[in-house]
């Protein structure tokens, strides 16, 4: 078996309240390999959240070690988290965040535009990535102009330009009708399992999680294994 693209080891993470410490991760430990999509289930305020951006080094744990890799990355500077973060993560987000003033090409080209990539080649990966996802038809349509699904679509294409090696989704389908939801994560299973991404996607549609290669559910800040 290939070296884990995601490795959690002991991970907490505590919030200060009002009513005193809330410990919300308590010692996580998760691997996530090539081409493995990890369902993460959980009830709300249980901690997905926070997993998922320690994880994609949105936010510092406050124990534990996050390798992406096989590099460890709780020490690194926050400008080098977020040179990893850049190149290596992708993230998508129950709303999808699109700019409105910006096709749905453009929307996909910018993040490789930002990376230093020419409008042509950014342009052909976008196309390349849209038309993958059924999207063709709608490469010059602004978000207002195309479906809740077709929006997330686009999204989940953003997340994949500069072809991140890990994949972390919080609620994608969250906000569609159960059959959009159904087609936009077979769309992005596939493109996972095609393109060799690591997921972790964090979900309440139980149905969609019989889908994912395996289920691990957050209680009690610890991870638990609910299906191989």
């Amino acid at each position: 078996m290939s070296d884990p693209v995601l490795a959690l080891r002991g991970l907490e993470r505590v919030y200060k309240t009002e009513a005193g410490d809330l410990p919300v991760l308590r010692g996580v430990d998760l691997d996530v390999y090539p081409g493995e999509v990890v369902g993460l289930i959980g009830p709300s305020g249980s901690g997905k959240s926070s997993l998922l951006h320690s994880a994609g080094l949105l936010e510092r744990p406050d124990a534990g070690l996050v390798a992406l890799e096989g590099r460890d990355c709780s020490t690194l500077s926050e400008r080098a988290r977020t040179r990893i973060r850049l190149g290596t993560v992708g993230f998508v987000y129950q709303f999808h965040h699109l700019l409105p003033e910006f096709s749905a090409l453009e929307n996909v080209a910018m993040p490789l535009t930002i990376a230093g990539k020419s409008r042509r080649e950014a342009e052909s990966r976008a196309r390349t990535l849209l038309e993958g996802l059924g999207l063709g038809h709608r490469l010059n349509h602004q978000p207002a102009q195309m479906s809740g699904g077709e929006q997330q679509r686009v999204a989940i294409a953003r997340a994949l330009a500069n072809r991140p090696k890990l994949l972390l989704a919080d609620e994608p389908t969250g906000n569609l009708d159960p059959s959009t939801s159904s087609a936009v994560f077979q769309s992005l299973y596939q493109i996972c399992r095609e393109q060799g991404v690591a997921a972790v996607i964090a979900t309440h549609n139980m149905e969609l999680a019989r889908f994912m290669d395996r289920v691990v559910a957050l209680k009690d800040g610890h991870l638990e294994v609910q299906s191989a």
